[in-house]
């Protein structure tokens, strides 16, 4: 029975073939990642200042001590998110790295349903073991559990936001991001799409619970004080290592100043442009809305301030999912061109073409992020300009073949019945040769 052939009537159609393919490519990849690599770890640990902070926080002990002039991680969380995290420390330290990771493996692939939900798909679709695959193949699940940070956590809080956002459950919303800002702000932007879709509600839990966490945090300090005077004005500072912000890869290159700040001013345009037309013309289309303005904000935000990490790009994967909706603006080889630069685990050193492996290996994030934004801006444009030709802005910026376009909420989950199979009629003896009938 485990080694049988895939039964031609099971086999419906190719999607059904290439999921039967799928899945074992995809549960394998996820061992792999969870079980070997994050286990084995590698030289980048940034588990290790958060355990001892945590530690630290536990007994009394001043926190904010690191040296920010070495290139080893540092311990860069607020009060409010030590006070969360504080519960690592209770047990040794191996053992707890093992759990953490366990942690953010669950909250990926709780996400990876969510996403799944989100876009009218099921556990039973071809979509399901792709992604699945998708995720635990690049760059950044396979970093983050590697090396053991928050950012599962944080991708499963952005799901939780957006689903709810969605449901109109606005205090709840809030309280799914304001426990990832109370950690790091790395989605504090996604406060700018409650506002544009007026849901007001959602700032009072995203602000109020960091500041109640913090509250509480504070008297539990030794030094609460030393993130604001101590670690707030290196995180301004805009680092040449380990940077793939626009202002990170200007300062390892030695740009002068003029010139990156001419490339953050004109990409800030484009940005600002993309959101004005996604909010004028696409926010009734609420997942759409929703996911693709999240994701032009999000990539923004890595891209423009002062400090912008490869895996951070997991932030992007709702985004990149709206492929599957008619109106997407990722149906295009240069939107996946980008993808593949900050998305793609592979490494582009050369032994044999040093300066250009390398080139390539530290630009690929900022060019990656850089290249979806202009194609974001250019499609967007591009569908406004083609509209305002033809005398139809009133109607929306959508060309009239984008109605019949494939899309993931046409579709249902529900099983199709296979025709009964027809029964091949009995083989009878011409007519002369039977015997005759009794009389």
């Amino acid at each position: 029975m485990l080694f049988r052939q895939l039964e031609p009537r099971t086999a419906r159609t190719t999607a059904e073939v290439i999921k039967f393919a799928l899945w074992p490519f995809a549960v394998m990849m996820v061992l792999n990642r969870v079980f070997i690599k994050a286990i084995n770890g590698f030289v980048t640990d940034d588990y290790r200042p958060v355990y001892n902070a945590s530690f630290a926080f536990l007994n009394g002990k001043p926190l904010y001590t690191a040296d920010f002039s070495s290139v080893d991680p540092h311990y860069l969380y607020y009060p409010s998110g030590t006070l969360l995290i504080a519960p690592v420390a209770i047990i040794e330290y191996e053992l707890s790295r093992w759990l953490f990771i366990g942690l953010n493996a669950a909250a990926i692939v709780l996400a990876w349903y969510l996403i799944l939900r989100l876009f009218k798909f099921g556990i039973g679709s071809v979509a399901a073991p792709a992604l699945l695959l998708a995720m635990f193949s690049s760059e950044t699940v396979t970093n983050t559990l590697v090396f053991t940070n928050v950012n599962g956590c944080l991708l499963l809080a952005e799901m939780l936001f957006i689903t709810l956002l969605l449901a109109r459950k606005d205090l709840w919303a809030g309280v799914a991001l304001g426990l990832s800002i109370a950690v790091k702000p790395t989605l504090a932007p996604l406060l700018l799409v409650a506002a544009v879709r007026g849901q007001w509600k959602v700032f009072i839990t995203a602000l109020g619970v960091p500041v109640v966490l913090t509250a509480i945090a504070w008297p539990l300090s030794a030094d609460p004080e030393k993130f604001f005077t101590h670690v707030m004005p290196y995180l301004s500072e805009t680092r040449d290592y380990f940077n793939s912000s626009v202002g990170g890869s200007g300062l390892y290159y030695g740009l002068p100043d003029w010139l990156t700040l001419l490339v953050k001013v004109l990409m800030a345009a484009v940005v600002a442009v993309s959101l004005w037309l996604l909010w004028r013309y696409y926010r009734h289309d609420e997942l759409f809305f929703v996911t693709a303005f999240s994701g032009v904000l999000l990539t923004a935000w890595f891209l423009l301030p002062s400090l912008g990490q490869m895996y951070y790009s997991m932030m992007l994967f709702p985004f990149l999912m709206t492929v599957v909706l008619r109106n997407s603006v990722l149906r295009n080889w240069p939107a996946w061109l980008a993808i593949f630069g900050f998305m793609t685990y592979d490494k582009w050193l050369s032994d044999r073409w040093q300066d250009i492996g390398r080139n390539l290996e530290y630009l690929r994030v900022t060019f990656g992020w850089g290249l979806l934004l202009i194609v974001v801006f250019c499609v967007l444009g591009d569908r406004y300009l083609a509209a305002r030709r033809e005398n139809r802005l009133q109607f929306g910026i959508d060309p009239a073949w984008m109605t019949d376009a494939p899309d993931s909420r046409d579709r249902t989950d529900e099983p199709v019945t296979p025709p009964p199979a027809k029964v091949p009629p009995r083989p009878q003896a011409p007519r002369e040769e039977r015997e005759p009938a009794l009389k």
